[in-house]
């Protein structure tokens, strides 16, 4: 059963229309402070991207922990990887990020994560839910049991230092050019702070947020600009974030882009051979064929789970995983992060590029894509996609395309849209099928 607020990455929507106001942030706010108030240190930590509409929904968030007696903890702009790591380290009981990730600034919403520094289980957001809606004046305390708010200013020199303490201390950046786009988002502090910090020469871009500029034609969902500006400055690599800086994509010095499944496949390759592989990989649906043929050919496990990392990363606990994520960037190192993190992947890459001195076009250019094509169709109810129509059209598709490649066709998790995906070398009647489920779909909106 859907959940009522909660998706596949927390609560999101456009901001003052249905769960993205004041008021229902007041009263997460509350929900999620009784469910967490009997806990020893009544402690919850707050983070944010840029979003103008964070200016609002942040004292209301705040002003419901409060009233339930959470002490809560303001860190202001942070990469949501940065609040999962301080959550765990001032060992809060909840750390709460504020941001849409990658949708532009319209929209707005939280992830949030347990004192494990791990986002919430299903289980628990259900609980939370149950409370959202009950009578709130149960759950509000005595005067005398307010909890107090206190903005901290050192969250992001504390954050680029626990990142720093994942590489050996002599790794260091000297001698290359970074073409850097933090998407006018959370990471536009950290970012440039720790590539500088580490000797790069850094080509900052999207560092200037102003509210209404989050992802607007800049980070990893407009990586047109890293590709321009690497070719133009004649720079090395190219880096691109999302809002929130959860998520990764690169270009290498000739401009061309790597994804998230390359990403995966250079790591999961130098960590088999190091011996720091454990288990094998895990990513979901959307990775391309061409991943899975690589890692099959390098005998490296690998598992495909639901579309989101907290599947991915809930996969990865169960089996004892160590590395996963998703063709969108969004990729988790299991023994360094609890969650995605753009600028330590890039760490990551940096550093395997620097152990081996080769050129980014040849070292992550690792696996042979098989053509893939992504559709996404904005509908009014994503139940559409039950629409016996709708599934006679994927079904059909699905048989065409069973000797040749594939099709998959699934609700958005974040926004109201219908994404089909599919891949075969023959583009011609991958194409096809692609179209015939996308015009029976429209057809019966």
């Amino acid at each position: 059963m859907r959940n009522k607020y909660f998706g596949t990455d927390g609560i999101r929507g456009t901001v003052n229309q249905k769960n993205i106001t004041g008021d229902k942030f007041f009263k997460f706010g509350i929900a999620a402070g009784t469910y967490f108030k009997t806990k020893k240190k009544k402690r919850a930590v707050i983070a944010k991207d840029t979003r103008l509409s964070g200016y609002m929904l942040e004292p209301a968030l705040v002003s419901g922990l409060i009233s339930t007696g959470i002490n809560v903890f303001l860190l202001g702009p942070l990469p949501s990887n940065g609040l999962a790591m301080l959550t765990k380290l001032m060992k809060a009981d909840l750390g709460i990020m504020i941001t849409a990730s990658h949708n532009l600034h319209i929209d707005n919403g939280i992830k949030l994560f347990g004192p494990d520094g791990l986002k919430l289980s299903g289980k628990v957001e259900k609980h939370i839910e149950k409370l959202i809606d009950k009578k709130l004046q149960d759950y509000l305390v005595k005067p005398t049991e307010l909890g107090r708010a206190k903005r901290l200013e050192d969250a992001n020199p504390k954050y680029i230092e626990i990142l720093k303490s994942n590489f050996p201390s002599d790794f260091n950046l000297s001698g290359m050019k970074i073409v850097l786009d933090c998407a006018n988002g959370a990471g536009y502090k950290a970012g440039p702070s720790i590539f500088s910090e580490l000797g790069a020469n850094v080509i900052p871009y999207g560092i200037s947020p102003n509210g209404l500029n989050v992802n607007k034609n800049c980070g990893s969902t407009f990586p047109q600009l890293i590709q321009k500006e690497v070719l133009k400055n004649k720079a090395d690599i190219g880096i691109a974030f999302d809002g929130d800086a959860d998520r990764v994509i690169i270009c290498d010095e000739k401009g061309s882009l790597v994804d998230g499944d390359q990403i995966l496949a250079l790591i999961a390759k130098r960590w088999k051979n190091k011996k720091m592989l454990k288990g094998g990989v895990i990513s979901t649906h959307m990775s391309n064929l061409g991943l899975e043929n690589f890692l099959k050919k390098n005998h490296i496990n690998f598992i495909r789970t639901k579309v989101g990392d907290r599947y991915v990363k809930e996969k990865m606990r169960v089996t004892g995983y160590n590395l996963g994520g998703e063709q969108s960037g969004h990729i988790i190192l299991g023994d360094k992060a609890t969650t995605g993190d753009g600028i330590l992947v890039s760490l990551e890459v940096l550093y395997i590029l620097k152990k081996y001195k080769q050129k980014p076009s040849k070292t992550l250019n690792v696996f042979n894509a098989v053509p893939q094509v992504l559709k996404n169709i904005k509908v009014n109810d994503q139940k559409i996609i039950n629409n016996r129509k709708v599934i006679k059209a994927i079904k059909e598709s699905k048989k065409s395309m069973s000797k040749i490649g594939r099709i998959l066709v699934r609700k958005s998790g974040t926004e109201p849209i219908i994404r089909v995906m599919g891949e075969s070398e023959n583009y011609e009647i991958l194409q096809k099928n692609i179209n015939n489920i996308i015009s029976v779909i429209k057809k019966n909106s």
